[in-house]
Formats: C-alpha cells, structure tokens, sequence
C-alpha cells in the first residue's frame, strides 16, 4: 500500500509539473527579436509554441496592430508579428525607394525561411493581405495556409464594372495624397485611415493605442503612395493555390475592399468568406472577438 502512495504521489507531482510547464510556456511574455533579412534588420515579435503563424500588417502600421489577436492565439500557436521593411521603429538602409509589394513579399519569403518552421499559417490585413497572396503565389512551398482580412490586390479584378467601382474608389484617396506631399503626414495619415473605413472621423474612434501606431509610421506614406504597382498576379494563379484559404470582409466595409474580397474568395477554389459584423476595415479591432472567433477556428482547422 505504501508502494502505491509513493507511486501515485510520483504520477501526480510529474503531471502537475508538466501542465505547470505547458501553463508557463504558452504564457510566457512576448520577446522582440531581431532578423537580418536581404541585408536589412527586421524586427519581429514572439510569443507562444507550436505551429507558427505570421503576422504581415498593413499600410502606415507595424506587428503592433496585431495586438488584440496575439494572447489568444499564442494559447496555442507559435505567434511572430513582423515589422516589415521601413515600418516600426528600425532605421531605413535607404530613402523608401524599394518600397513595394515585391519587396515586402521577398523579404517576407527570406524571413519565413529564417525561421525553419516549414510552411507556417501566414495571417495578412489590407496591403499586407496583398504581400501574403504574392507570397502564396510564388512560393507556395512556405505557405500552409492563408486567413486574409481585406486583401488589396487589384491585378486579380477582371470584371469591367467592378474596375470601374475600383477606378472611382481610388479617386477617395487624393486628399491623404495630397496631405502627403505637403509634408502633413500626420493629416495624411488621418484622412487615409478614415478613406480605409469609409466613415469620417473614422481615426478619432479608433483605440489612442492605434492611432498612434499609424501616427509613428507616418514617414511610410510618402513611399506607399508612391511604390509601383505590385506584381500583376491573375485570379487563375491564385486558382492553383492548394492551401486552405479564409478571405475576411467587414460587414459595412467599403465596395474597394468588398470587391477585392469577393474576388480573391472567387479566384481560389474552396476558400471560404466570412463577413465580420459590426465591421468596417479594421474588424481586427472594431469586432475582436468576431475577428478572433474567425481567425482560431481556421487555424484550429488547418
């Protein structure tokens, strides 16, 4: 009998240290870590074990907007938020003349082959949507699957009116263009983020945490506006994609971002469209848990 105390009192110490240290390794505090990617330092974030996933931002941001999904998701994956060239806080190797979606989709590839994950979920919002449908269609072998948040790929539209919806839209960005070239970033990147939602006073609403990441990557607008156009993708390359594919829409989200949603879900065979309610542009953190709900149960499935 004293055998088998002694035996169950073993079984039980080693069990509870083991959740122990599985409880302690996926609450672990995040660590900013440092890559030398094509020659340039990029900054990223990680947090978490397991299956990687990376987080590709969007325009006039950096791996902080990506904030509100990092808790959940590093509860069960190995999270990692890139700052992309130009973005964030590191100093630029240059003046902003390489920056475009190929750049950001190269050294996105580079950086994924750094970590030796193998392919790894890669989760993209807005321009960083586009970065990571370019990276699926010319480096398929990195990718393991894809959930998209309004990608803004325009070279997949095919259908005469909707180019035509997009031709109108796009005029909505003159005026952060213009307070671009006027040296008023900070009104740039008001009237930008307020063109993304389609609602005025769009930035004011949104978290001071936020809005000051896009107020800290002013200085990237100047280059956005004036970056080529990213590499003419078709809606058939992105049909021989054989990754599982989520597209994501805010339910009240503008035509530009609704149409190249629709058509990126249209272009892939198989892939599945959510709409986010109660949400424009930035579901990521107008409906968090919507977003997140979405976001989980596609990388649980995948």
């Amino acid at each position: 009998m004293r055998a088998f105390m002694h035996l169950f009192v073993c079984v039980f110490v080693l069990l509870a240290s083991g959740c122990q240290s599985l409880q302690s390794s996926t609450t672990a505090a995040p660590q900013m870590k440092e890559a030398l990617v094509e020659g340039v330092k990029l900054n990223y974030l990680e947090q978490g074990q397991g299956v990687t996933v990376v987080f590709v931002h969007g325009a006039f941001s950096d791996h902080r907007v990506w904030e509100a999904q990092r808790a959940e998701v590093s509860k069960r994956f190995r999270y990692i938020a890139l700052d992309q060239r130009y973005f964030g806080a590191a100093p630029w190797s240059d003046n902003g003349i390489n920056y475009s979606v190929a750049t950001h989709a190269n050294d996105l590839a580079a950086f994924i082959q750094q970590l030796k994950a193998g392919p790894v979920h890669v989760v993209g919002w807005s321009y960083g949507g586009s970065i990571a449908l370019v990276l699926a269609a010319q480096r398929p072998d990195l990718v393991r699957s894809l959930f998209l948040n309004e990608p803004a790929l325009g070279s997949i539209v095919n259908d005469s009116a909707d180019q035509t919806i997009l031709a109108e839209e796009r005029k909505g960005v003159g005026p952060a263009v213009a307070a671009s070239k006027a040296n008023d970033r900070a009104q740039a990147v008001r009237l930008f983020a307020d063109w993304v939602n389609d609602q005025p006073g769009s930035f004011e609403a949104l978290p001071s945490t936020m809005r000051n990441v896009h107020l800290e990557n002013d200085r990237t607008l100047p280059a956005h506006f004036a970056s080529p156009p990213a590499p003419a993708i078709s809606c058939s390359q992105l049909g021989q994609l054989k990754v599982p594919v989520t597209v994501a829409k805010g339910q009240q989200g503008r035509p530009f971002f609704s149409i190249l949603a629709d058509t990126t879900h249209r272009c892939i065979p198989g892939s599945r469209l959510i709409v986010t309610p109660n949400a424009r542009h930035m579901a990521p953190v107008q409906n968090t848990s919507a977003f997140n709900a979405a976001l989980l149960a596609h990388l649980d499935g995948h």
